[in-house]
């Protein structure tokens, strides 16, 4: 993006590329303003119905991390069609379809190719009030974080397709990233958080340092507080870390401070590779508090300091 021209001013673009945010964010009038945002990628899990219900929710999540409501979405699919038929990509379909329609938007169209490897996702619009956007910069020192969905996604992926994962724990990640962000969302519109940002695939570490580097700020995370789905400590000790989850770390390293007692491991998970996962908010510790209660997978995870080398420093508590 740094070797494209940049936006030509434009007083109604509330949002666009320059902090990295979730989502595009243009106004419409004083007191309507559309969010735009697209994404896709190759399958994740066996079962198609499941991927398009992941896909979608992955995607809608964007305009939940603005503080928008969806209104429509279009499918973008790359498909071997020729060679595994049509009934995969009508499961795809119906499971991304179903998924929309939960969030209360509605599926308006799309486009396809032919492709030697299947791809999916979506491109979401939603509405938000122009002084009500939520963005990925904005955090103020005393704030704490909060974070809504436990982490580990692309490390327990990793172990399912190694065969080190039972069933039971299969199906409760795939149920943890279809899970839509509209309740976690919803929950904090009338409170009036700092910055906002969905962990994806930067991992929580990596949407936490855009978050601080572009507010100016550190942030303190507290490894032991960061809340994991059921044996993600335990596959990575068995080495199924994504490359992703490797590149995440390798790329943030030196905007890191960790505390001697923070494994490699335990550093890898913090940075795993994650599709479809929950909120980071910065906020007032009563709101959090507040918050918390009304959103009971949320925990609050670490504090925004004043400014310091390290752009994230992570320790236990």
């Amino acid at each position: 993006m740094r070797q494209l021209p940049e936006n030509v001013p434009n007083e109604n673009l509330l949002v666009g590329n320059e902090t990295s945010d979730d989502a595009g964010v243009y106004k419409l009038t004083d007191h309507l303003a559309i969010i735009q945002t697209l994404d896709f990628f190759t399958p994740i899990v066996d079962d198609p119905y499941m991927f398009g219900q992941i896909a979608a929710a992955n995607a809608l999540s964007d305009v939940y991390a603005m503080g928008g409501k969806p209104i429509t979405a279009m499918n973008i699919v790359g498909f071997p069609i020729k060679k595994l038929g049509s009934e995969i990509l009508v499961e795809i379909l119906k499971g991304a379809a179903d998924k929309v329609k939960e969030a209360g938007a509605i599926t308006v169209g799309g486009h396809s190719i032919e492709d030697q490897e299947p791809k999916f996702g979506l491109s979401v619009t939603g509405t938000v009030h122009p002084d009500r956007i939520w963005k990925n910069v904005g955090s103020e020192v005393g704030d704490v974080l909060v974070l809504t969905k436990p982490i580990g996604v692309g490390i327990i992926s990793t172990g399912i397709k190694r065969g080190l994962v039972s069933e039971e724990l299969e199906k409760l990640v795939e149920v943890t990233m279809a899970t839509l962000n509209r309740e976690a969302a919803e929950a904090a519109h009338d409170l009036s958080p700092s910055a906002v940002t969905d962990i994806t695939g930067f991992g929580l570490l990596g949407h936490a340092y855009e978050m601080a580097y572009g507010s100016k700020v550190s942030m303190r995370i507290h490894s032991n507080k960061v809340p994991l789905l059921p044996d993600t400590m335990r596959l990575a000790e068995l080495g199924s870390i994504p490359g992703g989850s490797k590149s995440n770390y390798n790329w943030l390293k030196d905007g890191l401070q960790f505390s001697d007692e923070i494994s490699e491991n335990e550093k890898f998970v913090l940075c795993d590779a994650i599709t479809s996962g929950g909120l980071l908010l910065s906020m007032k510790p009563n709101e959090a508090t507040e918050y918390c209660k009304r959103i009971p997978t949320a925990t609050v995870i670490g504090e925004v300091v004043p400014k310091e080398c390290a752009t994230i420093i992570i320790d236990k508590i």
